[in-house]
């Protein structure tokens, strides 16, 4: 029964996270930024800064750490677009582009994560 609810945690957070890249995707598109993919930017730096923020905060084997990581933060995060994303820009002749999505992408995303990390330790002391 146990790891039924887990299936059920995770796919609940899964829905919820990709609503939200969803939402981010169009709320993008409304502002007219379509030259470059700022929604899977905007998703994957968040995505790494909440997972790790999440990993430092609750413990191992929570319900609610499994809902936010696996469930929210896979539901959200779209590295799987960011590699389409960048490979359409090289097939393009768009190298310019499809290197900076790379450098903005592992900057953003490796900064976030350290900052996830110095949050968690921030609210939760030793």
């Amino acid at each position: 029964m146990e790891r039924f609810v887990s299936f059920l945690v995770v796919g609940a957070g899964g829905a919820i996270g990709s609503c939200a890249r969803y939402a981010i995707g169009l709320w993008t598109q409304a502002r007219g930024w379509t030259e470059f993919p700022w929604a899977t930017l905007i998703v994957n730096v968040v995505g790494c800064f909440l997972i790790t923020f999440v990993f430092g905060v609750l413990t191992s084997g929570s319900n609610l750490r499994l809902f936010l990581t696996t469930g929210v933060m896979g539901g959200l995060t779209t590295y799987s677009t960011f590699d389409y994303e960048t490979t359409r820009f090289l097939q393009q002749g768009a190298t310019a582009s499809a290197f900076a999505n790379i450098a903005l992408t592992l900057v953003a995303c490796f900064v976030a994560g350290l900052l996830g990390i110095a949050l968690a330790r921030a609210v939760m002391p030793d």
